[in-house]
């Protein structure tokens, strides 16, 4: 019988910038191979130095007019236009825009939660698959890393992590033309096996745990000897979304 497992990496110290994760993470954790280790966004961009000053951006006219529309911080929703290739949706005390990585998200991905000095945002990693592959080649070829973000759904209530960085896994299992229990054929099943591990870690972590690292064990036969597509291979095109 399969069985999935999930073990919190404690005992890790606040993350500064140029912080090899790879190397912190694995001098704590008595890791597997095959085992998929899934590092909180906030983390990288910790390391990355992608915390920056709110007095860092400068709010031009657009972020002026949507910060009174929504009740929003000017400097914020600058950086948030900064951080972004379109604006979807502004209302409701949020900004519902696409990233410069593709990804469709509130507020671009910024946020102001666990970070150490006030007045400081932490915008995503540039290149999140980039940051998975450099953090998996400090510990070693047979390990999975996977970046999680908590984002919304547009058709369900409450956040989920999902994998907007990953390197060494098979993000997508796809069932089409494969047959199910019965012998059907299946015409549209694709397993988002990245968003579901990153999920999956965030189930043993809480918001104030300061645990940004969680093993997911049980997995290795999505684990790829190479790098792979990454997070990316996920996003839907823009040609098959149905909500824009």
């Amino acid at each position: 019988m399969r069985k999935v497992e999930a073990i919190g990496v404690e005992g890790l110290p606040e993350i500064e910038e140029g912080t090899r994760l790879g190397e912190l993470i694995a001098a704590r954790a008595e890791l597997r191979d095959g085992d998929v280790l899934v590092i909180a966004q906030k983390a990288v961009s910790k390391a990355e130095d992608r915390v920056v000053p709110l007095s860092s951006a400068i709010p031009g006219a657009e972020a002026r007019r949507l910060a009174a529309v929504l009740g929003k911080e000017p400097n914020l929703v600058q950086l948030i236009l900064d951080e972004s290739k379109e604006v979807l949706r502004a209302e409701r005390n949020v900004l519902i825009t696409e990233t410069h990585h593709g990804l469709v998200c509130a507020n671009a991905g910024i946020d102001t939660s666990n970070l150490p000095k006030d007045d400081t945002v932490c915008l995503l990693p540039e290149d999140p698959d980039a940051s998975a592959r450099r953090i998996r080649a400090e510990i070693a070829a047979t390990i999975v890393v996977v970046i999680g973000d908590s984002f919304g759904r547009a058709w369900r209530l409450g956040q989920a992590e999902v994998a907007i960085g990953c390197a060494g896994l098979t993000p997508l299992d796809d069932w089409r033309g494969r047959e199910d229990a019965h012998g059907q054929k299946l015409e549209a099943t694709m397993i988002a096996v990245a968003d579901e591990a990153a999920a999956a870690a965030d189930l043993v972590r809480s918001k104030d745990s300061r645990v940004p690292a969680v093993i997911v064990r049980g997995l290795d036969r999505f684990v790829t000897a190479d790098d792979g597509p990454g997070a990316a291979a996920l996003r839907r095109p823009r040609e098959e979304d149905l909500f824009r």
